[in-house]
């Protein structure tokens, strides 16, 4: 084959490498700099380093606010990504399965919150809160977390029930299982999966929220509330980097920890890889 004609080939693939290599540096490039610096023993961030040190990470363990922020946020998220998963769930599988008359424009409601503003619904729900007189706290900022997060979780589900095929279930009653058994039985084993995924992207939404937590949080704040407020002093910067790299850190783990889960579960159930990766990646049809 002539060179010519190989390079003309081959190009259209050094191109898609050289797209994902863009993507994932401007994805990870910053969380990576913010980890690298989060061991360099200066306050500023800047190059050459003045030695390496690992006393930001034992500052940040040492620092009440971060761990009592820090603590907020795993609470508030983990709150929300359960009752986001039931709601969520429960609306997936009413739009999913009951036919009734409205339903597109409830589909098209629920939609519609994913492309609010979260500035928007964070200055809202502050209105709305303080229409009530009702005082911020953690409590409002699940409240206003539920209302931005379980419409993700029925996007997600939603996809996970379409691609179930329904005779199963038709199946299942028919052989005399109750509805409890088909669901416990056959349903959900299905769409473990798409529940999964809800999950973890209902936390990470959640816990990595900052608009809707700064309007609606009061005095008790979030991780990222707080960072925002410590950062208006530079000596401060080194121990968000520090807590900052282990939060991140953990969130890939739990990420690489659930896709590999679910790939067990999807082989078990004889899909492919690629489901798995339209379920991660959120593509829902």
């Amino acid at each position: 084959m002539p060179l010519g004609r190989r390079i003309k080939r081959g190009l259209p693939n050094w191109l898609s490498v050289a797209l994902v290599v863009a993507v994932l540096l401007v994805l990870f490039g910053p969380v990576l700099l913010l980890a690298l610096f989060s061991f360099n023993d200066s306050t500023v961030i800047s190059l050459p380093w003045e030695g390496f040190t690992t006393k930001w990470y034992t500052e940040a363990l040492d620092n009440s606010q971060a761990m009592t922020s820090i603590g907020h946020s795993v609470v508030v998220a983990t709150i929300v990504m359960v009752a986001s998963l039931i709601l969520g769930t429960l609306a997936a599988w009413g739009l999913t399965r009951i036919r009734f008359r409205g339903r597109p424009l409830f589909a098209g409601v629920h939609g519609a919150v994913l492309v609010v503003p979260w500035l928007i619904i964070g200055v809202a729900g502050l209105i709305y809160f303080s229409q009530l007189q009702y005082a911020l706290s953690l409590q409002t900022i699940v409240l206003m977390h539920v209302v931005v997060t379980f419409p993700l979780v029925v996007a997600v589900v939603s996809a996970g029930l379409i691609r179930f095929n329904p005779s199963l279930e038709e199946a299942a009653i028919d052989m005399g299982a109750t509805q409890f058994q088909m669901m416990r039985y056959v349903v959900l084993p299905q769409i473990a999966p798409s529940l999964a995924a809800a999950a973890i992207f209902a936390f990470a939404w959640s816990f990595n929220n900052f608009e809707i937590s700064f309007f609606t949080g009061g005095f008790e704040q979030t991780f990222p509330v707080w960072v925002f407020g410590v950062l208006r002093h530079s000596s401060n910067l080194p121990i968000v980097n520090a807590a900052s790299t282990v939060i991140s850190l953990a969130q890939v783990i739990l990420v690489f920890a659930l896709w590999y889960g679910m790939r067990l579960m999807n082989r078990r159930r004889g899909g492919s890889d690629s489901d798995v990766a339209n379920l991660m990646t959120g593509s829902v049809r």
